[in-house]
């Protein structure tokens, strides 16, 4: 066994380092991140390979298909990530500390993961808000289908510094190890074409983000779900195949906002499913100013109606 199988300190890695195991994984291989980063091959080829033995373990499986990263390379990527990101926000938090009243103004850009029903409806009024605050601050917003890892994910891998995520009821984040807060909850709705005189006999379109743990227990409860006829990717489809009168579906409300003429939202009954949206972030970007700043913003941002504070 060993010294790094027993537990002995792994010896550090430079930022330059970190950012070649970002550059190899974003371009697929050794050729293009050494491209990327105005070195050599050759260069980058050994940094991983002196990466690899500090770490104790392979970072990446090299081929023709260039380099992939392997279960511990991942891992290793999205440390690099956080850490170069905490790297970048060390100068500016400093200098904003050594300021008189410590609290300079806020710089920089701000990356945000979030699925797309809340970005159109929740973001718009917080992003004005922060932009008039800290005019400095720039906002980059990713859409990021809420399945699998979905937004929590892209914060733990270090592609984004906060994701507006839907939680689970009292659960954990979905992804270990992030800070997740609540935001608001939302109620499920069976939308359909208005005037219809049995929506519930209609046929269902479904599309991939809908049914998750919260609403899962619920959804096997019902007799009267039939099998989904059309199956979709994004809910905006979803919606406009039900206003063309293709079907109903069970939606969020937050998805039904600025929904199409001819639809109709009927109750699915006193208790029907519903999920949390808030936002996670890691612990150690959540004491940064940009996040603190983004943070105050959705906890006073008026919710869309319909929705409920959490």
């Amino acid at each position: 066994m060993n010294d790094l199988a027993r537990g002995a300190a792994v010896p550090d890695l430079a930022p330059q380092e970190l950012r070649i195991l970002v550059a190899v994984e974003e371009e697929q291989g050794f050729t293009a991140a050494a491209a990327r980063l105005g070195t050599t091959q050759s260069a980058v080829s050994h940094a991983v390979r002196g990466c690899e033995r500090k770490l104790g373990a392979v970072l990446f499986d090299r081929g023709r298909h260039g380099a992939r990263p392997t279960e511990a390379g991942a891992r290793a990527v999205a440390y690099a990530r956080r850490i170069l990101r905490l790297l970048g926000a060390m100068g500016p938090e400093v200098r904003a500390a050594g300021l008189a009243d410590g609290a300079g103004e806020v710089a920089g850009t701000l990356r945000i993961a979030a699925f797309r029903s809340v970005a159109a409806h929740l973001l718009p009024p917080v992003l004005a808000a922060l932009a008039a605050r800290h005019p400095r601050l720039t906002a980059q917003v990713r859409i990021v289908r809420e399945v699998g890892r979905g937004t929590a994910g892209e914060v733990a891998d270090g592609r984004a510094d906060l994701g507006l995520a839907t939680l689970d009821a009292g659960g954990p984040p979905a992804v270990p190890g992030l800070v997740a807060v609540r935001l608001f909850e939302e109620s499920y709705a069976l939308v359909h074409p208005d005037g219809h005189p049995a929506p519930r006999g209609l046929p269902l379109v479904d599309w991939d983000e809908n049914c998750g743990s919260y609403t899962r227990s619920w959804w096997d409860r019902q007799d009267w779900i039939p099998p989904a006829t059309i199956d979709v990717e994004d809910d905006t489809v979803a919606v406009s195949l039900v206003s063309q009168g293709l079907g109903m579906a069970i939606m969020p409300r937050t998805a039904l906002l600025g929904a199409p003429a001819g639809l109709a939202v009927t109750d699915l009954g006193p208790q029907p499913p519903s999920r949390y949206v808030g936002y996670v972030t890691t612990p150690e970007l959540a004491g940064t100013a940009a996040v603190r700043a983004l943070i105050r913003e959705l906890r006073s941002a008026p919710l869309p109606e319909g929705l409920a504070a959490a």
